[in-house]
């Protein structure tokens, strides 16, 4: 089968450039091809090397077992497919030059609508079909230019799925469906790419579909199978430092949307007092997603992020305790996703605390001293882990 030049690929971006269409694109490098088989080959080269990631990182995406693709410079290219990262040999062999992976960073950049030069030299893209993209160019990189691509698979799971995959104990599904029932405000929280978006898809998709859901994110991650659900993206300024539209503003203006449940991809930043005020306000049922160690470290990162909104501790104190129910921490250890701990919110003094309600050590789950609270705020019978222990 015949396979693309350099030469070849310097014409179909001329076609291109000129205004043509891919089909003339190909026709400008298939004359020379024997058969359809050829045709069609060189057309799916075509799209890979001037519409994809190009030959060394596109078969990458391709495969669904991939979640991130991290290229260092010409260094090579490391990928995580669900049990850590690992160099890929094959990618990094094909990856060229450093001026190679400079010119495929520019293009991504600009494929995902965003400028990469040295006068604006970090990027931030989303494509349509959800891969997000990073790009960092020297000298702000000492390695080389840097790319960071993250993939959003089109398939989503249900907590069935979930529980049968071990990402949490079976004891536990009483208490999350509970968390639905009683439209309980909750933030999932864990360390990158530990599953906190995976389980918030599933636990949204319990959601009933008579309730319009309103998903808040800087790029569409959450896809949740549901029926009535309307994503609001930021807006990142343009190459005049104009036009951009926060989370904040976002969250704000979700409020007018007439939402039964407002959900916050990611808390980062300011936005925490716009989401605080919105579930201290009735909207319940919220739920968001945060970067922390462990449970038990969430008060100090809502606090800092509060700090960005010009909150004082108190303040943040007040306002997540009386808004939040619990915390869910997800954490990722030898390539398992699981659910770690169940805390909840409580003030004490002018400090933001939080307290153990269910540790999940094992294939069940032990009752902490936050529990009885907790578990009277969802209905549930206080006792149900201790019978069920006894039951064992």
């Amino acid at each position: 089968m015949r396979t693309l030049r350099g030469a070849d690929l310097a014409r179909a971006r001329a076609v291109l450039a000129a205004g043509g269409d891919h089909a003339e694109a190909l026709g400008s490098v298939a004359r020379a091809a024997v058969d359809v088989t050829d045709v069609l080959g060189v057309s799916r080269e075509l799209r890979t090397a001037i519409a994809g990631a190009g030959p060394a990182l596109q078969p990458l995406l391709d495969d669904r077992a991939v979640t991130d693709v991290l290229v260092n410079g010409s260094q090579g290219v490391w990928v995580d497919r669900g049990g850590g990262l690992e160099r890929d040999e094959h990618a990094s062999a094909a990856l060229g030059q450093e001026k190679d992976v400079r010119a495929l960073a520019v293009r991504l950049a600009a494929a995902a609508g965003q400028r990469l030069d040295d006068s604006s030299p970090l990027v931030d893209g989303t494509f349509s079909g959800g891969l997000r993209l990073h790009a960092v160019l020297p000298p702000l990189s000492a390695e080389g230019t840097l790319i960071s691509l993250r993939t959003q698979r089109a398939v989503t799971f249900r907590l069935d799925d979930l529980e049968a995959g071990g990402m949490f104990a079976p004891s536990l599904r009483p208490v999350l469906d509970a968390m639905i029932a009683r439209r309980a405000n909750a933030i999932v929280s864990g360390a990158t790419g530990s599953g906190k978006t995976t389980l918030l898809a599933a636990l949204l998709a319990e959601v009933p579909a008579s309730e319009r859901l309103l998903v808040i994110e800087e790029s569409a991650e959450l896809r949740p199978r549901h029926e009535h659900v309307v994503h609001l993206q930021v807006r990142r300024a343009n190459v005049q430092g104009a036009g951009e539209i926060g989370m904040s503003e976002l969250v704000r203006a979700a409020m007018r949307m007439r939402p039964d449940r407002i959900v916050l991809g990611e808390c980062r930043g300011a936005e925490v007092r716009d989401v605080l005020s919105a579930l201290n306000t009735g909207h319940e049922g919220g739920w968001a997603t945060i970067h922390a160690n462990s449970a038990l470290d969430v008060p100090a990162r809502l606090v800092a992020l509060g700090a960005l909104a010009g909150m004082s501790e108190s303040v943040v104190a007040a306002q997540a305790a009386s808004a939040l129910d619990a915390v869910i921490h997800v954490e990722r250890r030898d390539g398992r996703r699981f659910v770690s701990r169940i805390a909840a919110l409580e003030r004490e003094g002018n400090e933001l605390v939080a307290r153990t309600a269910l540790s999940c050590r094992g294939p069940d789950a032990e009752p902490g001293p936050a529990w009885t609270a907790l578990a009277a705020r969802l209905h549930l019978a206080e006792g149900m882990f201790q019978r069920r222990k006894e039951a064992s």
